[in-house]
């Protein structure tokens, strides 16, 4: 299938759309300024997100390790969470960017096979590391007397394993050739597999299953937690009075705590289909789409980084929101400002305590018209 390359072409492993080499323009032409001005731009825009994404999991994954109060099951999940997406911002975003910026692949195919099984795998573990969060919590709204039993950091440890084999299996197959002839038909162009079947198999294995998972669970969890919350202030209506000033207050307490909730999971949810669900609805139609089925290539562009934007997303929401980790990271920058201090009056102090110069006596502070003893 041929189709001419466009403008500004959209480029990642996953690409929405086959990318040709496109014809560089003339050089000093209104259209090599404006390539280069795109580049630029693209460069300054795409570098600020890879820097704020390795930036923002490597505080969460050093909160987990320094702070003792933070080392529990349920974080360790987040902790995993943000070392996939770490992955994600070091392994592969940064050729994502040069794919993106220079309009081409140039690395050579056996990078370009590497690159795809890296983009692949790590953003399907990222986003099944949101089940196996959203698993842990319904355990432990919906079973918290047993459950505390249960999650141990074996289990953990297991569902971790889980969300890389899934995504192993995921992305493995198109290098044993699970693909397209087509697929490597462009030296420039560096693209995941096209054929059908697998598309279907890692659409949906990568994305459209988690999602369903993910709403049957934070539904489950809403109703959980709007039955505990209701169920408290019949409670406490029991044991008060009639018109005891106390008990609206108790309703208004709980009426926030619910629509906190609501607008946690709101958070979560929102946020994952927002980044993910264009980018997986363009990756499952566009195979199937005649040579008339296409889009505007700064569209595909939005759309690819969208989906890499949640790695970007997820320290914020899962721990940034969190005020645990929020008393972590007060911690950790005070005992770091303490200790730059300490470090800085050391070294004032060294400064002023210099040896004298040889053959030079040490100044004896003792008033003169005093008789020594």
């Amino acid at each position: 299938r041929e189709r001419s390359a466009p403008s500004v072409p959209e480029c990642s492993a996953w690409d929405v759309e086959p990318t040709g080499s496109p014809t560089p323009p003339p050089s000093g032409s209104p259209a090599a300024a404006a390539s280069l001005g795109y580049q630029l731009a693209t460069s300054v825009v795409l570098g600020a997100l890879i820097l704020f994404a390795v930036l923002g999991n490597a505080c969460v994954i050093a909160a987990i390790a320094l702070e003792r109060s933070l080392q529990t099951v349920a974080n360790y999940l987040i902790g995993s969470l943000a070392v996939t997406d770490l992955m994600v911002s070091v392994l592969v975003l940064p050729m994502a960017a040069l794919y993106q910026v220079l309009g081409k692949w140039t690395l050579g195919q056996a990078m370009c096979d590497l690159f795809i099984a890296l983009d692949v795998l790590c953003c399907t573990s990222s986003i099944l590391h949101l089940c196996a969060i959203a698993l842990d919590r319904y355990w432990a709204i919906t079973d918290p007397i047993d459950y505390v039993n249960k999650r141990t950091p074996r289990r953990a440890a297991a569902l971790i394993s889980l969300t890389w084999l899934i995504g192993f299996l995921i992305s493995i197959p198109p290098m044993l050739g699970w693909r397209t002839p087509e697929d490597r038909s462009d030296p420039n162009a560096c693209t995941i597999s096209k054929d059908p079947g697998y598309t279907i198999y890692s659409t949906f294995g990568a994305f459209y299953i988690p999602l369903l998972l993910m709403l049957v669970l934070y539904g489950r969890i809403f109703k959980a937690a709007r039955f505990r919350i209701r169920k408290t202030v019949r409670k406490a209506d029991k044991k008060q009075p009639p018109l005891s000033p106390s008990e609206p207050v108790e309703k208004v307490m709980a009426l926030a705590r619910e629509r906190k909730t609501v607008k946690t999971l709101g958070i979560i949810m929102g946020t994952f289909i927002l980044c993910w669900l264009p980018f997986f609805i363009v990756a499952l139609v566009l195979p199937f789409c005649e040579v008339g089925c296409s889009m505007p290539a700064w569209l595909g562009a939005v759309i690819n980084w969208l989906g890499y934007s949640n790695s970007l997303l997820n320290p914020v929401i899962y721990a940034y929101f969190n005020k645990d980790f929020q008393s972590a990271f007060q911690k950790i920058a005070v005992s770091r400002g303490v200790g730059r201090a300490a470090g800085l009056k050391l070294r004032r102090e060294k400064k002023t305590k210099r040896p004298l110069p040889l053959g030079t006596r040490p100044n004896l502070n003792y008033n003169k018209s005093q008789p020594m003893h």
